[in-house]
């Protein structure tokens, strides 16, 4: 299937803008006339140009010139005063397109799976959510008005030459074919370049954030020179990418230039020849070279406009592209309601797992059944699907074989809502938001009280160190709560999940991050709060796993064992290695 060329492309493109732009068509309709009605009132001033030099001042009447002038006047107000209405229709309109586009991308986001974000860079998305946003409301707003306004325009002004002289109107029409060919030709080739552009925006945005976010690393490492070597070698790429595109503007406006004044020059020999000859009087070459100049900007504009619509186009196929993914872990058709109360038996059964395009599966053949209120601790060597197996317990993955159960009920017969409420998850790299430390806290339990706030707090043995910050729950804890430490981040983390006190939790080694003797004080707490809930816990430490009522072991993508911690230390060689391996990992980072 062959490309379509670019012209046609960008077209079919900007109409997927029409479910956007249809509730205000009104309005932008409107604008548009507005600045229609705005350009041909001031393309009928040479027409009363023609009647002034053609009437008073070539009969030496004054006595109607004072009316003409005025009609000059009056014309000039009111094409200012359209102009004016045009922008206060657009304003609205537009920006409430932007902010459209922008909330269905950001709630699609929101829609689509894990897997999806681990591979798309951020920046990219980032840029496709501000600037191609931006690109594709100012084209809205003016651009595209003013590409039709000002083809029509032009349309009209070929049409009133043609009217005051056959002749000097077929000029126009004639220097309008190779102007519309040279026009097409550059603008395929800055549709191209805009769209690079686009894409290495969005390159060197995702450098800025990788290198913001990880400052710390770089510096402690003495990497800076070097990442700052790849920005630059960046940022090279897209000046260059961005030159092209002044050469391709530069050399359309050239073209849009000399044609017009060319055919300019050739009305005003032709005029002149035909004002000596009697055939062509004074008044309409005034009026002929008056359209001409008033025409100039709307054939000199064509080419920035075309380019501004490429750059639109780019945007819109750049939004589209994410839009375009369909989520593939959705709601059920027909979901199934959860068991009031919700028990929180969890069973896997033959659970099956590849990630998309892989070569080899992660998990093949995991059976599991976790009773209600029982803590299972979950333990296996580094690489053995131990984080992946939890993030199918509320479906950040989706098994590809087999199935996780809640309450006799396939999670996957579930709304991801009630399922998301019933599992709550904590990770071992805690993630916070640029926000206040109840903001963090209540994304676990919206709408819960101050006090329901503490007492999570509390759980997690994170009520001290908040209390102590500025401003206790209302403390902003910055950009990836870097502010904090690794142990009060984790611990945030903790209480963000028992918030909502739910009946499942799933804790991917949420003791990473402490030390000695925070670690004592979290599992303590967890003590108390794993007590009433049934809970998977993936574990590395020992003083984890002896939080749990069982372990099991999982090994080259089963489970390998099943028992309490001291059954399968006595009976397994393999549990032993990993438990003893992860305490001398600690005692030489304790070192």
């Amino acid at each position: 299937m062959t490309e379509p060329p670019p012209a046609r492309a960008s077209l079919s493109t900007l109409r997927r803008l029409a479910p956007y732009v249809r509730p205000h068509r009104r309005a932008l309709l409107g604008g548009g006339a507005a600045a229609l009605a705005g350009t041909l009132s001031g393309l009928t001033i040479p027409l009363v140009t023609r009647a002034i030099v053609d009437g008073p001042i070539a009969r030496g009447d004054a006595g109607s010139l004072p009316w003409l002038v005025l009609g000059v006047l009056g014309l000039g107000v009111l094409e200012a005063a359209l102009m004016f209405l045009r922008r206060r229709l657009v304003a609205r309109p537009s920006t409430g397109i932007e902010a459209a586009l922008r909330t269905d991308l950001f709630a699609h986001l929101q829609r689509l799976p894990v897997a999806f974000h681990d591979g798309w860079p951020s920046g990219q998305l980032l840029s496709r959510a501000t600037a191609d946003l931006t690109t594709i409301r100012w084209f809205v707003a003016f651009s595209g008005i003013f590409l039709v306004v000002n083809v029509l325009t032009v349309l009209v002004g070929i049409g009133v030459l043609l009217w005051l002289s056959v002749w000097l109107g077929a000029v126009i029409a004639v220097t309008a074919v190779p102007l519309l060919v040279l026009t097409v030709l550059l603008e395929r080739r800055f549709s191209v370049a805009a769209r690079r552009a686009q894409d290495q925006a969005g390159d060197l945005t995702t450098a800025i954030e990788e290198s913001a976010l990880g400052i710390r690393v770089l510096k402690s490492l003495g990497r800076g020179r070097r990442f700052t070597e790849r920005f630059v070698a960046e940022a090279r790429g897209l000046r260059g990418t961005e030159l092209l595109k002044i050469r391709l503007i530069a050399a359309l406006w050239a073209v849009l230039v000399l044609l017009p004044e060319s055919a300019i020059a050739v009305v005003l020999g032709l005029g002149a020849w035909g004002v000596a000859g009697g055939s062509l009087t004074i008044g309409t070459l005034v009026a002929a070279v008056t359209v001409m100049t008033y025409l100039y900007w709307p054939i000199a504009s064509l080419g920035w406009l075309l380019a501004e619509a490429s750059n639109a186009a780019a945007a819109t196929r750049r939004y589209w592209e994410v839009r375009d993914v369909a989520p593939d872990i959705v709601d059920p058709a027909d979901p199934q309601p959860l068991p009031h109360p919700v028990r929180g038996a969890l069973e896997l059964r033959g659970v099956r797992f590849r990630h998309p395009g892989g070569d080899r599966e992660i998990l093949s053949g995991v059976d599991l059944a976790v009773r209600p209120g029982e803590t299972m601790a979950l333990v296996g060597a580094t690489g053995s699907g131990k984080t992946t197996l939890t993030a199918l317990v509320t479906r950040l993955h989706d098994v590809t074989g087999g199935a996780v159960l809640l309450d006799g009920v396939d999670v996957r017969r579930l709304r991801l809502a009630d399922l998301r409420t019933a599992v709550a998850t904590a990770f071992e790299d805690p993630v916070l938001i640029s926000a206040s430390v109840r903001e963090n806290v209540l994304l676990g339990s919206p709408g819960s009280s101050d006090e329901q706030v503490w007492d999570a707090l509390r759980v997690a043995s994170a009520d001290g160190f908040v209390a102590a910050l500025p401003w206790g729950l209302d403390t902003r804890i910055g950009e990836q709560g870097m502010s904090l430490s690794g142990g009060q981040r984790q611990r945030l983390a903790l209480a963000r999940a028992v918030a909502g006190h739910p009946p499942v939790l799933v804790l991917d080694d949420p003791l990473s991050a402490l030390d000695v003797h925070t670690e004592a004080e979290v599992e303590a707490a967890l003590r108390r709060v794993l007590g009433g809930v049934t809970a998977l816990v993936v574990a590395h430490r020992p003083s984890t796993v002896q939080l749990a009522d069982r372990v099991a072991l999982l090994d080259d993508g089963r489970i390998a064992a099943v028992g309490t911690h001291s059954q399968l230390l006595a009976t397994v060689p393999e549990y032993r290695r990993l438990l003893a391996s992860s305490d001398e990992d600690r005692e030489e980072v304790g070192a």
